[in-house]
């Protein structure tokens, strides 16, 4: 089975809540995770809380994303 994201919600900080296909939810503190140059936009905070779930994983408009399964493994149960 391949894991996906199916929901998120914003927290707080770099946190978020994801659901994923296995019925799992996972929060996910992404604060440690924002290096190289496609995640600079994401250290803003306003900017970091505008992600979509686009092609089974969270997105941002820049178009950096995680594959679902760090986003799954990094997670501590919600």
């Amino acid at each position: 089975m391949f894991i996906e994201v199916i929901g998120a919600e914003y927290l707080n900080g770099y946190k978020i809540k994801l659901l994923f296909n296995n019925g799992e939810t996972r929060i996910v503190d992404l604060g440690n995770s924002l290096n190289g140059s496609v995640f600079a936009p994401l250290r803003n905070l306003e900017y970091f809380k505008r992600f979509s779930i686009k092609f089974n994983t969270i997105e941002w408009e820049n178009g950096a994303d995680f594959a679902p399964e760090f986003l799954y493994n990094i997670g501590t149960a919600a």
